[in-house]
Parts: structure tokens; C-alpha cells; sequence
């Protein structure tokens, strides 16, 4: 018998099959259109981190331009702006990278920082030139306007947490404690009705010493919402003196220079000793430091009411009489703003990172580009 014939191999059937058909030498008229578009996406990509660059120079304008006007006047904190437009962690972290970060990230808090600082020197420059005026004029209202202030921004706080607060109520004594704190330093104000004030014309070595231990603590309070840094000049006498030498400088008086830079000497050592504190503590510790914030925000309310007993020229402390129903009420407007403004200027970087970049799908083959 004579073998069977076998099946030629597949890979020669396959080299004598016709392949696919050669590409046209002139495309169709809808695949030249979408290939020019194709071509012109190159220069809409190149427009677009300009236009994010600038999107977040603005963004970080005004939020410090808005923690200038809360940390040039008693009452709140600059931290509490933070918080309401959704950027403390990450404001708290670029302060402690800043100083203790490596490379990459020693330069990404160093661009944010800047470009905050930009808008929160304006603020505070015009904060100096015209809101203290008005604060010592119109302490009553201004303290009304405080209060809404944090009434209506306690709740906010506790909705954008309520993660870490949703049944931890065992950690209600630490807001307790955040309270105790604001009102026990409130009591403790040894110039309260006194009117005393600390000199700084003539700069000594026991002043430069009390102005840069004051300074440490000024700061801590002001990157923690609740505490009002400016409350807390006011309570060591610094608060007009240090008001003062802003304007005077700015008025191109450099005889107040000293005392400012030692001034910002305590800032940065605040900064360096109790910023990574309290990044830690948010970080390991996250529902006992909201649970304590809420409590200092709390207790700032006491401090706002006794804020008049602190001015130069003491004023009684507030009352019922001297309360503001229109101004606690625009002091909630304010706060409304804030969220809103959040929400139009969001940042992705503060929502849990940077937006990721999308690459361009690569044209699948035998297959037409849709066009828009």
C-alpha cells in the first residue's frame, strides 16, 4: 500500500494566502481630517499644564491670601481657613517636608509654600494697613462676626471627618481637653483689663528673648485651628506692638526691622519644633486631634467674647447687649464662601493626589479614527 499523502505544514498555506491588502496611497477624506486634528493635539497638550500652573497659582493666592486675614486678627485661627477649604494636611505636611523632606518632596513644599506665601503677604500687608483699625473701632462686631465664624465651621469640620469621628465617642474628652486649653490660656492672660503693652522701640536681650519665645507659641496657634496666634499676642502685649512695627516698616521705617526679624526667627523655630508634632499626631492619631481641634474651636468662642479685655485701650467683654446678630450671621456667610470657593478652586493634589496623566490610545490596526 502507498502512504497516505500528508497536509502541506500551515506555514506554507499561510504564505500562499493573500494578505491584507496594500494601504492607499491617498486616504479617505475623513481619515485625512481626523490625521490633521491628530497632528494639531500635540500644541493642545503643551497649552494644558500651563493653564493647570496657572489654575493652582491662583488657587494657593487666595487661600493664603484668606489665612492672612484670619491670622492678622484675634479671633481665628489661619488653621481654620485651612481646614475649611480642604488643604490643612497638605499644608501641615509641606511645612514639615520643607524643613525635613528630601529632594523631591523638600521641592514640592517649597513651590506650594511659596506660592501660598505670596497671597498670604498681600492679605496680611493690607490686614495691617486697614482691618486692625477697624478691629479696635468695631471690636463688638468684628467679635460677633468671629463668632459665626466658628459656629457655623464647627459642623463643617465634624461633616468633612466624620470618617474618624463616627463611633470614636470615647474620644470626646480630648475635644474637652482642646477646650479646657483655649479657655485655660484665655484665663490665664496676664494683660487682660491692663491695657499693657511691650515696648519695641528700644530692642534689649530680655525683650528679644520674650518677643522670639512668643513668636514659637503664636505660630503653633496659628497653624492649629481653633487657637488665634493673634489671641495669643494679644494675651503677652505683643499683638499692637508687632502690628505696629508691620506698618511702620512697611511705611519704610526700618527702625522696627529688628524686633520682626526676630520675630520671624521664633516663627521658623515654631515651625521646626512643633509642625512635625503635629503632622505625627494627625497622621497616627487622626480622631483624637480632630476630636481635640473641635474642642479648641469650641473654646475659642470664650476667647472671642473676652477679646475686648485685651486691646490696648480695654473694652468690657462682650455681651448679650454687644452682640452682633448681624454680623454673627455674615460671619456663617463667610464660611459659605469659603465652601463654596473650595469647591469651584478645588485642587486635586488635596484630594488624595495629583490627577494621573492619560496617554493617548494607540490606533488600533484596520480601523478609521472616530471623529468628534
Amino acid at each position: 500500500m502507498g502512504k497516505r499523502p500528508q497536509p502541506p505544514p500551515l506555514c506554507k498555506i499561510l504564505a500562499k494566502s493573500p494578505g491584507p491588502s496594500p494601504p492607499a496611497r491617498y486616504p479617505a477624506p475623513d481619515a485625512a481630517i481626523a490625521l490633521r486634528r491628530h497632528a494639531a493635539a500635540p500644541t493642545t497638550r503643551r497649552e494644558r499644564p500651563l493653564m493647570r500652573k496657572a489654575k493652582e497659582l491662583l488657587i494657593n493666592f487666595i487661600r493664603g491670601f484668606c489665612m492672612a486675614l484670619a491670622d492678622s486678627v484675634p479671633g481665628v485661627s489661619g488653621g481654620t481657613v485651612a481646614f475649611l477649604l480642604g488643604f490643612y494636611d497638605r499644608f501641615i505636611g509641606s511645612l514639615d517636608d520643607l524643613f525635613h523632606g528630601k529632594g523631591p518632596a523638600k521641592v514640592a513644599a517649597l513651590s506650594f509654600l511659596v506660592k501660598l506665601a505670596f497671597g498670604w503677604i498681600i492679605g496680611f500687608g493690607l490686614s495691617a494697613a486697614a482691618l486692625t483699625s477697624f478691629f479696635d473701632s468695631h471690636i463688638y462686631e468684628v467679635s460677633s462676626l468671629f463668632m459665626g465664624f466658628i459656629v457655623f465651621a464647627i459642623p463643617i469640620v465634624a461633616l468633612e471627618e466624620k470618617r474618624v469621628l463616627k463611633g470614636r465617642a470615647r474620644n470626646l474628652a480630648f475635644a474637652v481637653l482642646g477646650a479646657a486649653l483655649v479657655v485655660a490660656v484665655t484665663l490665664l492672660n496676664p494683660t487682660a483689663g491692663s491695657g499693657m503693652s511691650v515696648a519695641v522701640e528700644h530692642l534689649d536681650a530680655g525683650l528679644s528673648v520674650y518677643v522670639f519665645f512668643a513668636a514659637m507659641v503664636a505660630i503653633t496657634a496659628m497653624v492649629l485651628p481653633g487657637i488665634s496666634g493673634s489671641t495669643l499676642l494679644l494675651i503677652f502685649g505683643l499683638y499692637v506692638p508687632i502690628m505696629g512695627a508691620v506698618r511702620a516698616v512697611m511705611g519704610l521705617d526700618m527702625a522696627y526691622l529688628p524686633i520682626l526679624l526676630v520675630f520671624a526667627a521664633g516663627v521658623a523655630a515654631g515651625v521646626l519644633v512643633f509642625v512635625r508634632l503635629i503632622r505625627r499626631c494627625l497622621e497616627r492619631f487622626r480622631s483624637q486631634t480632630v476630636y481635640a481641634i473641635l474642642g479648641m474651636m469650641a473654646g475659642s468662642l470664650y476667647s472671642i467674647t473676652q477679646g475686648p479685655l485685651t486691646l490696648a485701650v480695654p473694652q468690657p467683654a462682650m455681651e448679650l447687649a454687644t452682640f452682633s446678630p448681624l454680623f454673627f450671621a455674615a460671619g456663617g456667610l463667610v464660611v459659605g464662601g469659603l465652601q463654596l470657593m473650595r469647591r469651584r478652586l478645588e485642587d486635586p493634589a488635596d484630594a488624595g493626589g495629583t490627577a494621573p496623566e492619560t496617554k493617548p490610545s494607540e490606533c488600533e490596526p484596520n480601523r478609521q479614527p472616530d471623529l468628534p
